[in-house]
């Protein structure tokens, strides 16, 4: 039997190879292959597409986070706060970028960033809180501004998982002071090698980010800021993230309607984290489970693959060793022995949707 794939990444490119062909060969004809006019139309399109004024294409998602947290630290300020269940890019962004890191635990219900806790744990060394929209799902922006106004800290959106989400407030990456991007190529809108980008209507947080991710010039060979780096997304990945852009919420719904599938399978002692309206991307599938391990091995028994999104909270990583000892994020810790993602993509097959929920349904904890 054929295994279900969490991901299948050719499937997307056999469909659209045609266009992905010309889009391609259209860069290597123009032999313009850096900052040309491919990267400043997808930094339009996007811009348009989420109705904020800038958009700057750079290298990758963790260029993303790190440019744009060095764009809205405020002066006097070292800290980052976020959550401590998102894969940890939060946290290597903000080191590398080279400041503290603190935590708030996150909602039992939606595993996003808990906007009350945030208001307990947040003190004026905080400059910069990110809210990640996990697994796809919008957070709840508007109080976790609230919380961070209250000590003068600004507020960036990690949109990783969540590009084409819309909530009654406008585009998920539109609703705080910046917002940053993965293309990474398993991201709803994947490119076909790295890339990532920073959103914002502040046009001096804008000209910040356009200063550090080029060296921090202000005009060719003039540095006028330290911190700047080298981070460019190139035009082969602008031409393909400008043809699947316009595709971007059909997949999304494709998405959810999988999802959904689930949700309608899945027995007692199984949640599946529901996507049900379009602030949901679809991102991840993500189930909880009183038993992860025999809920795994029940799935892959049925040649199902499986994955976790993510197993070790960040305050317990191995590399920051005793620093985070005495720090108690209960629900991170228990949600992060429960969770288990199932395939969820736009190509996934009809048979291959019935065999993952027909799975589900049959585990009995």
């Amino acid at each position: 039997m054929d295994w279900v794939p969490m991901n299948d990444l050719s499937r997307a490119v056999v469909t659209h190879r045609d266009a992905l062909m010309s889009g391609m060969t259209k860069v290597l004809d123009s032999g313009w292959f850096l900052l040309g006019p491919q990267t400043a139309a997808f930094a339009e399109e996007l811009a348009s597409y989420l109705d904020v004024s800038h958009v700057v294409p750079v290298g990758n998602g963790t260029d993303a986070l790190e440019i744009a947290l060095k764009a809205l630290m405020p002066e006097g300020r070292t800290t980052v706060l976020c959550a401590a269940n998102a894969g940890g890019y939060g946290t290597v962004a903000a080191r590398r970028a080279g400041f503290d890191v603190t935590y708030a635990d996150v909602d039992a219900a939606t595993h996003c960033l808990d906007a009350a806790d945030v208001a307990a744990r947040i003190t004026d060394a905080v400059g910069v809180v990110i809210v990640t929209h996990l697994y796809g799902r919008a957070a709840d922006v508007a109080a976790t501004v609230e919380a961070a106004r209250s000590v003068g800290a600004m507020v960036l959106e990690d949109c990783a998982q969540s590009l084409g989400g819309l909530t009654g407030d406008g585009r998920v990456g539109s609703l705080a002071d910046a917002a940053t991007f993965s293309f990474y190529p398993t991201k709803n809108l994947g490119a076909l090698g790295d890339g990532g980008a920073i959103a914002t209507s502040s046009d001096d947080v804008a000209a910040a980010v356009r200063r550090l991710h080029q060296y921090g010039w202000e005009s060719k060979y003039r540095i006028a800021g330290e911190g700047g780096r080298n981070s460019r997304l190139d035009e082969l990945q602008a031409a393909v993230l400008s043809h699947r852009l316009p595709h971007l919420d059909d997949w999304n719904a494709a998405r959810r309607a999988v999802i959904s599938t689930y949700v309608e399978a899945a027995p007692d002692g199984v949640r599946v984290l529901p996507a049900s309206d379009a602030s949901h991307t679809g991102h991840l599938a993500v189930v909880e489970a009183d038993d992860r391990e025999a809920l795994r091995a029940h799935m892959e028994a049925a040649y199902v693959r499986t994955d976790v999104h993510y197993p070790i909270p960040d305050h317990r990583q191995p590399a920051y060793g005793s620093r985070f000892e005495e720090l108690s994020l209960p629900v991170t810790e228990r949600l992060a022995q429960r969770v288990l993602s199932l395939p969820v993509f736009p190509e996934l097959r009809q048979d291959e949707i019935s065999r993952v929920g027909a799975a589900l349904a049959s585990f009995h904890s």
